[in-house]
């Protein structure tokens, strides 16, 4: 990859980075509609599903359970949204939204999902300051799948 395209840049990249691979970045959603959200972006310049390279979507089966996998371990979710709105960010990306029919319990607090069983409430944002992002983003890269 050369330069970052905006959308990287918009969701903090690379500050925000959790894993990359060959034509994705996985970043922490800094706005946490529900405890975990993820932002999956394709490296590339590609603003059109049909224009993404066909290696980048055989990748995604790697990508995805990846996702997953940890955000399962971190913390145990009911459901998992895969959001692709790209309204004001124009490269391919998706929005991670694990769901959860009850509240999590993280950093001593109890995070719940305001949207559960509907659709996800992405205005309603948990109250995380920088130092709860950063102990979020540890605590996920700590139950990333290793190799």
């Amino acid at each position: 990859m050369t330069e970052p395209h905006e959308t990287l840049l918009k969701f903090g990249y690379p500050g925000s980075l959790i894993a990359e691979y060959a034509h994705w970045a996985v970043m922490l959603r800094n706005e946490q509609p529900t405890l975990g959200c993820l932002v999956l972006s394709v490296k590339g310049d590609y603003r059109r599903m049909p224009a993404v390279p066909a290696e980048a979507f055989a990748e995604l089966p790697r990508v995805t359970g990846d996702i997953e996998a940890a955000l399962q371990k971190a913390f145990s979710f009911d459901k998992i949204n895969w959001l692709v709105l790209m309204m004001r960010d124009p490269q391919v990306h998706f929005h991670v939204i694990p769901r959860y029919a009850a509240p999590r319990d993280f950093l001593g607090r109890g995070f719940a999902d305001p949207g559960w069983p509907k659709t996800p409430a992405l205005f309603t944002l948990l109250a995380l300051d920088q130092t709860e992002l950063a102990e979020l983003k540890a605590h996920i890269l700590g139950c990333w799948p290793k190799g």
